[in-house]
């Protein structure tokens, strides 16, 4: 083939360029919407029910795929939909257009515009067959009777829960509360909607493992393993 005809043929093979971008766009996308869903996703604090290990504000990594081969374990910092369990719609809502949903989807990937109102991030206390109750007489909550200590992570000033609780975790569900226990609306808050305040397993989204923004907030947060140390209960 000469070299005309080699780079006709290159020519022919080639995108053309006004589609160059938006095929780039599309993919880059598709991409980041692949990695969201099955690997790392990153979300946005919208509130202080995590304080201080979370701030208003952090940027933290999410990873979706831990869950994969396991299960949620105490002192896991999770992120969850709550439908069913912390939010009952009343009405359907309605879809937004294309072009709307494409620039929130994308925001939320990037972790610059808050998760739905759905979605949320607490510190799972009990899993399956944990009996969790609150409080002792030394104001500590108990899972299976042994009091836990949560001097790591608890809001400073604030006490274990102001809300009595005697509970029994379900099979395939846990119970979660915020580390800023005065201003969280956590399982304690829906003991008397339907499903007592528990968050099905299936509908956890991830583990909350890192702070990547701002800058000054750089740190890891406590794995499932590291925080266990401070549940005596089995």
């Amino acid at each position: 083939m000469s070299e005309t005809s080699a780079e006709t043929a290159e020519a022919k093979r080639r995108i053309p360029a006004w589609l160059e971008i938006p095929l780039l766009i599309v993919l880059a996308f598709a991409l980041a919407m692949f990695l969201k869903t099955f690997v790392v996703q990153v979300f946005y604090i919208p509130s202080g029910s995590m304080e201080n290990t979370l701030m208003v504000g952090d940027r933290v990594a999410v990873n979706r795929f831990i869950y994969r081969f396991g299960e949620p374990s105490r002192g896991d910092v999770v992120v969850f939909d709550g439908v069913g369990a912390f939010v009952f719609p009343t009405e359907p809502v309605e879809d937004p257009n294309p072009l709307e949903w494409l620039v929130t989807e994308l925001g939320r990937t990037v972790g610059v515009t808050p998760p739905p109102d759905t979605v949320f991030v607490k510190r799972v206390i009990g899993v399956a067959g944990d009996r969790v109750a609150c409080c002792d007489t030394e104001g500590r909550i108990t899972v299976n009777g042994v009091p836990i200590d949560e001097s790591q992570y608890l809001y400073p000033g604030d006490s274990a829960s102001t809300v009595a609780f005697d509970v029994l975790v379900p099979e395939g569900t846990l119970w979660v509360m915020g580390d800023h226990r005065s201003a969280s609306a956590d399982s304690r808050a829906h003991l008397g909607d339907p499903g007592g305040g528990f968050v099905p397993v299936d509908q956890v989204l991830g583990k909350v493992f890192v702070i990547i923004w701002p800058p000054s907030r750089w740190q890891g947060v406590p794995d499932g393993d590291a925080a266990q140390l401070a549940f005596a209960a089995p």
